[in-house]
């Protein structure tokens, strides 16, 4: 894997199921930066509060969040439609949110010297994480067409899974992060527009690529 003259940031925001996360995974492999799914974090919080309803507290979750691993964020249970949407209720919390703010922050400027950069994916990083990103892009797709994608991926995990329920489900996630009142999701001027509705997830990573490509040669970074 070839080093870059300077090390850039990636930074992806996107309404659930728009294949966001398979691309900036792609993405990362593929320059070598340090990934970080910035929802699974809120999921990963949800989680955390289904099984500790008792002793869920800022104290206790502040010490889980500094304590935190990559590692753990890769459980199937987040998945989850039942833990997306409470996360999604969770990101509203402005005490929780500056707790996982750190987190992210430590991801995206102070990753590992191994890596190229970072990249990080989810609802507000182009404008409230990673600001100053090299690259900014608004990944999103046809809301029937997110929910058929989160059915197919449910239904590996589980038999019964309903469509309607999954597409209801997915509206009442967009409406919640393009309404709430902390961070919502939208799409900054600066951000390139990616609709993955009828492209493949090659297709999706290779024109990101060629943006990117472009991009590292003008400014001589590779």
């Amino acid at each position: 894997m070839k080093k870059f003259k300077q090390k850039i940031k990636v930074a992806i925001d996107s309404p659930a199921a728009a294949g966001a996360g398979t691309i900036a995974k792609a993405i990362s492999k593929h320059f070598n930066l340090l990934y970080l799914d910035t929802g699974k974090i809120y999921r990963y919080i949800a989680l955390l509060k289904l099984k500790n309803k008792k002793n869920f507290t800022y104290k206790f979750l502040k010490i889980k969040i500094k304590n935190l691993k990559l590692e753990d964020l890769n459980k199937k249970i987040l998945s989850n439609d039942e833990i997306g949407i409470m996360a999604s209720d969770l990101a509203k919390n402005l005490t929780i949110r500056k707790m996982v703010h750190s987190f992210q922050i430590k991801c995206a400027y102070y990753f590992p010297k191994k890596y190229n950069g970072s990249c990080l994916d989810g609802r507000d990083i182009t404008y409230k994480i990673i600001p100053d990103a090299e690259f900014k892009f608004f990944v999103t797709a046809n809301t029937k067409v997110r929910a058929l994608r989160r059915f197919k991926e449910l239904k590996q995990y589980k038999k019964k899974v309903d469509y309607k329920n999954v597409l209801k489900n997915i509206k009442k996630r967009d409406n919640s992060d393009y309404n709430r009142r902390i961070s919502p999701l939208k799409k900054t001027h600066d951000s390139v527009l990616i609709n993955t509705s009828n492209l493949t997830k090659r297709a999706c990573f290779l024109k990101i690529k060629k943006i990117m490509d472009k991009k590292l040669k003008i400014n001589g970074n590779l």
